[in-house]
């Protein structure tokens, strides 16, 4: 048998497709798991409280997105969440939208890393590595430069990344789009605003720096990142919406940006109540006290999270995450669910 020859070609053979939460059902899974113990109880418990959320008329749910499930196979899951009106605001890493969802939508892959393969030879292929997931670099750089030609598009000023990708989303929808019904495109239909409070740690950042430095040289003005815009607008949104659940995925800055929404509105003399739902599936260790691994227990010592229907989960996300939500799914209590259409509040923006 010949040796692989690790040609690029090869190596981007095998594309990795994403699960489909409406071909199968997860609640006979659900169900069993409730009956068991350790990580597969928290589990069926998480997606209880995922449906409390649904089932409650006055809550608001929102999807809290770090780490790099969306490249690995859950991008049309949350989705799916938007679609069906499961979610009403998205607060995720910039990797996550723009590298991942966006890069999608330019009709760009993931592909699946057939094997170990030295970093070197894919870095001589130009192809970045997640774990066993590959991208590639060339293709990646085509979406920075697309996130340049929007912004060279706007009116110079501030705009906060929620402003930012909506006009991402219109892009896509105006025609831009490769792949349709990719996230940013549904949630721009949908009215469902997406934040990502370190939105520059992404593909945006390049073609952002891109823009703003070749403006400087001409001597004229140019677009920015508004982060504070970002968490004034997400509380906005909080302090709207009154009861919230959080569904998290990973941690991180998204995690806490959105959790911290109920002290800044206390801050602006806003008695807001704590995020009543709350679930968090991730394998961060809580042992270094870092704010992406925090339980959602010591959340409620900051007056963020009530603990009376939170979960912490502690597995990796792509295997749990789909029952979770293919089980919300065929429940069907999103059904009944009002879309709030959070994205109205700044249309006068």
């Amino acid at each position: 048998m010949n040796a692989p020859t690790n040609t690029k070609a090869e190596l981007l053979s095998k594309t990795v497709e994403h699960v489909d939460i409406a071909a199968f059902d997860a609640r006979p899974v659900i169900d069993a798991m409730r009956k068991m113990s350790f990580s597969s109880r928290d589990t069926a418990r998480a997606a209880d409280i995922l449906n409390m959320a649904l089932e409650d008329k006055a809550c608001s749910p929102w999807l809290i997105l770090a780490g790099s499930t969306s490249a690995g196979g859950c991008m049309h899951v949350y989705r799916d969440m938007v679609k069906c009106g499961m979610i009403d605001a998205v607060v995720a890493t910039g990797a996550s939208i723009v590298d991942m969802d966006f890069f999608e939508a330019l009709g760009f892959k993931h592909y699946q890393a057939a094997g170990p393969v030295d970093d070197n030879v894919l870095r001589g292929h130009y192809i970045d590595r997640i774990y066993d997931t590959y991208i590639d670099e060339e293709e990646l750089q085509n979406c920075d430069h697309t996130i340049y030609e929007i912004a060279e598009s706007l009116e110079p000023r501030g705009y906060s990344s929620r402003e930012f990708i909506w006009e991402m989303g219109k892009w896509l929808a105006n025609g831009g789009a490769k792949k349709p019904g990719s996230l940013i495109q549904t949630a721009y239909e949908e009215g469902v605003p997406i934040f990502c409070p370190a939105f520059v740690d992404s593909s945006a950042g390049f073609g952002l720096v891109k823009h703003q430095k070749e403006r400087a040289k001409a001597g004229k003005p140019y677009m920015m990142i508004d982060a504070v815009a970002d968490f004034r607008e997400l509380t906005d949104i909080k302090i709207a919406a009154g009861v919230t659940g959080l569904f998290m995925v990973g941690g991180g800055v998204p995690k806490n940006f959105a959790q911290d929404t109920v002290v800044c509105a206390e801050i602006l003399g806003v008695e807001a109540e704590m995020h009543r739902y709350a679930v968090q599936i991730t394998v961060a260790d809580v042992r270094d006290g870092a704010c992406s691994s925090s339980t959602l227990q010591e959340a409620a010592s900051w007056g963020k999270v009530q603990t009376t229907y939170e979960q912490m989960v502690f597995a990796e996300a792509t295997t749990v995450v789909p029952l979770i939500v293919s089980d919300a799914y065929h429940r069907g209590a999103w059904r009944a669910r009002d879309k709030r259409r959070w994205a109205q509040l700044f249309a006068a923006d």
